[in-house]
């Protein structure tokens, strides 16, 4: 990636799924207004919801909406997919209010959905399962009328005004829910999660003033040195690639006749502009985006097209085959490993052991033992078997996986009197010797059998286990459970049984340091919201001009508030106070060219809405 500064725009496009806004130092259970789908959520996603505080939006935030949602609508009306305009009635979203999630709720839920506030960044897995429980995760805050284009950090219009719409389709939602359900059982890697903290910190610095440019330059060379060492890419590394050209910047229809369904392109006028020239090549898609690395720094180059909403549960599905949730063997139990987070293995008897995963034992190609460390829960379909918790097992567990040495049949398949006959029976002495050369001898004190009365777990006393030479189990050390099945048949991120473990440690450690208002911004921000209510007819004694005047004198640079001036003028048809706006806006555009386009923007839609 060369010698760049990476911008807060690039960590927030190249790694949506870990950015939501922080602004408190730490979490605790907030009261927020709750529907039947968020009464479903788990404790644990529970924990990163916050309140909207809607009350803390200022007129001027009021009105930087407003604008980027005319401009927005105006333009995509006629190049975004046609759920896009309907979901924008169909869920509450107003052009010229920021949308209140608590009535988001009321609408969102109608369709099977809800929206949450979330404080602070939160892991790739738990963004994926709130979408698994038909749940938007908006950042409330909003970009500055300074960052009006773009935002430093999410902000509320690309996660509400972007995503929000599209799933009033009833395919896409059942796309978005699916990606959830599977993309949370991601497995991640170790410097996956380095990386995550990394661009967490970053994010904090770069947001907060008076941060010295050599401590951001330094965060920003080491995400580049973690970027360019990542190795192999990850399951959620790659799925993160299917969310970034679907999710984020699809597009729908046809190659020759593509329209727009990402809302990364929905939320930037810019980004949906470039978009529809031919300077962007336009793709089918295909699994093969899952491979296909992005770099936001620089106007993409290609775009997949997908012919509809259903081919992209096609793909999703095509590419949860290649996952270790449904491939399992040596290579899932070593993503875990590689992981060194909390993770579940399945074996071919349904038995579900969920830890952090330290070692694997193999021969031939296949796993022959597998080892935890730490608190390890054992289940069956999800739920904790009894006597088998973390606390039961807090310095981990191990167990021989395959089939015993010169018998055909399988432990799992043997039926009572096969158990009986092979000596593995209850008050039974026995030393069984496993494929690969795990050892296991002790004395049968009992077995755990599944629903369909197959063997899943065999409890030893006087235990040893030995592969070769290398003890693994020793009788000191208490009973021993062995596992039963010959395959692991799934490996996935996070625990089989959501109560077996304590997920509630969703922690803050650094917080935006946010700059305070000096009394001329407060000053902006009444003249704002005194424009704001003379438009929506709260106080129509307001004299416009004179907040003018004020504008002119002491807030010459802004341009926002006079383009809102300006439709009100025209809007009476005060053709004398339009021209004296007017003016001032060609002296503010050749004092400040950059505003120029946003400016011209403004007024084009103000002449094109009054004519129509």
């Amino acid at each position: 990636m060369g010698g760049f500064l990476l911008p807060l725009t690039f960590l927030k496009k190249k790694y949506p799924t870990y950015f939501v806004s922080l602004n408190r130092t730490k979490i605790e259970f907030m009261s927020y207004e709750s529907n039947p789908i968020l009464d479903k959520l788990p404790k644990h996603l529970k924990q990163f919801i916050k309140p909207q505080n809607y009350e803390e939006y200022t007129a001027i935030d009021q009105a930087v909406w407003r604008y980027v949602m005319r401009k927005n609508v105006d333009y995509l009306s006629r190049v975004a997919h046609k759920s896009y305009v309907d979901g924008l009635k169909k869920t509450g979203i107003s052009i010229d209010h920021i949308p209140n999630m608590y009535g988001m709720n009321r609408i969102l839920k109608e369709i099977g959905w809800a929206a949450v506030a979330v404080d602070g960044f939160i892991p790739p897995s738990a963004f994926m399962e709130f979408q698994a429980y038909n749940v938007l995760v908006i950042a409330s805050d909003i970009r500055q009328l300074e960052n009006i284009e773009y935002t430093p950090a999410p902000d509320i219009i690309h996660e509400g005004a972007g995503h929000a719409p599209i799933i009033a389709n009833p395919e896409y939602a059942e796309y978005l829910r699916r990606f959830g359900e599977i993309g949370c059982k991601a497995i991640s890697s170790a410097k996956d999660y380095e990386l995550y903290n990394a661009v967490r910190h970053l994010s904090i610095i770069k947001e907060a003033n008076g941060t010295p440019l050599d401590e951001i330059e330094e965060a920003e060379k080491h995400i580049e040195h973690l970027q360019n060492n990542m190795g192999e890419p990850s399951e959620m590394a790659l799925i993160r690639n299917l969310h970034w050209w679907t999710v984020e910047y699809g597009l729908i229809g046809t190659v020759d006749n593509p329209k727009i369904y990402g809302a990364g392109l929905l939320s930037s006028i810019g980004e949906s502009t470039w978009c529809m020239t031919d300077k962007v090549k336009k793709l089918p898609y295909s699994i093969e985006a899952a491979h296909t690395e992005f770099d936001i720094t620089k106007p993409q180059p290609q775009l997949f097209v997908t012919p509809d909403f259903a081919f992209l549960s096609q793909v999703l599905e095509d590419f949860a085959n290649t996952m270790a949730v449904r491939t399992g063997g040596l290579s899932g139990v070593k993503k875990l490993i590689g992981s060194q987070a909390l993770g579940t293995i399945e074996l071919s008897t349904g038995l579900q052991i969920s830890g952090i995963f330290e070692n694997v034992i193999e021969n031939n190609g296949k796993p022959i033992y597998i080892q935890t460390t730490g608190g390890t829960a054992l289940a069956y379909r999800e739920k904790e078997l009894v006597g088998h918790s973390i606390a039961h097992h807090k310095d981990g567990f191990g167990s021989p996986i395959g089939k015993l040495k010169g018998i055909n049949i399988a432990i799992e398949d043997m039926g009572p009197r096969d158990l009986k006959a092979y000596k593995i029976y209850e008050g039974e002495a026995i030393a069984l010797e496993f494929e690969g050369g795990i050892k296991v001898e002790g004395t049968i004190v009992t077995g755990t059998r599944n629903l369909m009365g197959k063997i899943i777990l065999i409890t030893f006393e006087n235990c040893t286990v030995t592969h070769n030479d290398k003890v693994l189990f020793q009788p000191e050390w208490g009973l021993y459970h062995m596992a039963v099945g010959q395959h692991i048949v799934s490996a996935y991120n996070g625990p089989a049984d959501l109560n077996s473990f304590d997920l509630i440690t969703h922690q803050i450690t650094e917080s935006t340091i946010k700059s305070k208002k000096d009394e001329k911004r407060k000053e902006l921000e009444r003249f704002y919201e005194q424009i704001r209510h003379f438009r929506e007819g709260k106080n129509t004694t307001i004299s416009r001009n004179k907040v003018f005047q004020a504008l002119k004198k002491d807030h010459p640079k802004d341009w926002l508030l006079p383009v809102e001036l300006y439709e009100l003028a025209k809007q009476d048809n005060n053709q004398e106070f339009q021209q004296e706006i007017l003016e001032h806006l060609e002296h503010i555009k050749r004092d400040n060219p950059k505003v120029g386009h946003l400016i011209d923007d403004g007024l084009q839609l103000v002449d094109t809405a009054l004519v129509s």
